[in-house]
């Protein structure tokens, strides 16, 4: 795998839950010097209470809100990369905050990749149904068109080998123009 690379600005990624952002972005933040942070973690943090909980309790449109807040807070930061969760892209005000400051990268997974990763998650409220496959299928059409708007980098992240993602992640980074 590549050394460290130097590079400004922030790093945004974005895709459907088990796409492996916050996978993907710890190591990111680690290869190019940055501080790592997760949206969703972010908020668990500062609620107290695991993401389930809030869904159960507020809905998800409370949730959403408090994410849009999140959102609007990190992406103030700088020198960061930050996983967001899979649904932040369903508010423009979300889309806006991360295209202008960063560069966007969208995770691009597979359904199977998806389901093979999350199958015993159980911290998922959305995939807390009967049939996980159709809900991520009705996610990743609704979905797909909005991380697509924004991405400045798309990567397929269905492979199932982190190191060879990784290194397809960071040679695509090194080649993209600086901003």
């Amino acid at each position: 795998m590549p050394a460290m690379i130097n590079m400004a600005g922030n790093f945004f990624l974005i895709g459907l839950m088990g796409a492996g952002k916050t996978t993907v972005g710890r190591q990111l933040a680690f290869r190019l010097g940055k501080d790592f942070y997760d949206s969703d973690h972010e908020i668990v943090a500062r609620t107290g209470v695991p993401v389930t909980t809030i869904f159960e309790i507020e809905g998800e449109e409370r949730f959403r809100a408090r994410e849009a807040q999140m959102i609007a807070e990190l992406t103030q930061k700088q020198n960061i990369v930050l996983a967001t969760g899979g649904g932040v892209i369903l508010r423009e005000d979300n889309r806006r905050a991360l295209a202008q400051n960063g560069t966007v990268i969208y995770l691009r997974s597979s359904i199977d990749a998806i389901l093979e990763r999350t199958r015993y998650d159980r911290t998922r409220p959305l995939l807390q149904t009967e049939n996980p496959r159709a809900k991520l299928e009705a996610l990743f059409k609704q979905r797909d068109p909005l991380y697509q708007e924004i991405a400045d980098i798309t990567i397929d992240a269905s492979e199932l080998f982190f190191s060879t993602l990784m290194r397809n992640l960071l040679l695509t980074i090194e080649q993209y123009p600086s901003s």
